[in-house]
């Protein structure tokens, strides 16, 4: 199902993303240890149950990767040309194995490309609820759009 071009977006749009899913121990550990990332925070349950916060931790760039990848579909699918850039990164409250993540996106900025008059840019604002509607991570991310062909 392809993704909107750039002149079908609103800025204000907000979209409730029906997909939602559960992180699980696999998800995590594949994420953590192709990125080689050794810290038993994101490893370790033994080690992790003397620590703050008792468990495990989910590796955060497989949240922001949740985050962004289940945006596509109803958003950029086969019509982004580029990401240009994330910005305000932020993980106000962790997610732990088997949280289920649901993302909503909002249209926050759109602009003409001034090097390619046939995309535009738009600024996203992604943001990650866990199963306890707790806000658990945002970001903005700006796209290289395609518009609709003449």
């Amino acid at each position: 199902m392809p993704g909107l071009y750039f002149e079908q977006f609103k800025v204000g749009q907000v979209f409730d993303h029906p997909i939602r899913r559960t992180v699980t121990e696999t998800d995590n550990v594949l994420m953590t240890t192709m990125t080689h990332n050794p810290a038993a925070l994101h490893l370790d349950a033994e080690a992790m149950k003397n620590s703050e916060f008792g468990k495990v931790l989910v590796n955060s760039c497989l949240t922001l990767s949740f985050m962004v990848g289940i945006s596509v579909n109803d958003t950029t699918h086969g019509t982004t040309v580029a990401n240009l850039g994330w910005d305000e990164v932020r993980f106000p409250k962790p997610v732990f194995l088997g949280d289920t993540l649901h993302i909503q996106s909002e249209v926050l900025e759109m602009r003409e490309s001034k090097s390619r008059p046939d995309n535009g840019i738009v600024v996203f604002a992604h943001r990650a609820y866990n199963q306890h509607d707790e806000l658990v991570a945002h970001c903005k991310r700006s796209a290289l759009m395609l518009k609709k062909p003449a």
